[in-house]
């Protein structure tokens, strides 16, 4: 009787641990078919990312506007890069990758601070947006800002020359008239 008890058990161990097991099996299907929906297009996305290549660089070949013209990302025109509007410098590059890979170039063309306050602005990106240690580019990022974007000394506009107007008198006569 007592191997009748044990054999009942052990069976009943078994259909328990199947169905456990089932239930697991159920539990991460619902798991992965939920991910799948809401990372779907990621996913997708990853899977289907072209790696670029030393030869893709090399072919490169500008895009075209909207009026069949190539758009010529490096071009410069007054001392401005035209695509971000920023202060042409041989360091551009630098700038370019290092920025605007987060923020439009506006956010630099925008402000204006001494070199001081262009640090502070970059230890704030570190310590709360996630920006990374810039590195031997930082004293460069550093200079350019400071070069082109520091503040401009307004103060109070100049003075009139009053001697130097030509005024025009109206003749106050023939108006009440």
């Amino acid at each position: 009787m007592k191997s009748v008890e044990k054999n009942i058990e052990k069976e009943s161990r078994l259909i328990w641990n199947f169905f456990m097991s089932m239930i697991y099996l159920a539990l991460v299907s619902v798991i992965l078919a939920f991910g799948y929906v809401a990372l779907g297009d990621d996913i997708q996305a990853l899977l289907n990312q072209k790696t670029i290549t030393a030869e893709d660089i090399r072919n490169y070949k500008p895009q075209s506007n909207e009026g069949g013209e190539e758009v010529d990302y490096n071009k410069v025109v007054d001392g401005i890069h035209v695509y971000t509007g920023l202060k042409a410098d041989p360091n551009l590059q630098v700038i370019i990758g290092s920025c605007t890979s987060c923020h439009s170039a506006k956010l630099i063309t925008q402000n204006k601070a001494t070199r001081a306050g262009w640090k502070s602005m970059i230890l704030w990106m570190q310590a709360t947006q996630g920006l990374q240690d810039l590195g031997n580019r930082e004293p460069i990022i550093l200079d350019y800002l400071a070069k082109y974007y520091a503040p401009e000394n307004m103060g109070r506009r100049k003075n009139i020359d009053i001697a130097a107007i030509e005024w025009f008198i109206l003749d106050q006569k023939e108006e009440n008239k």
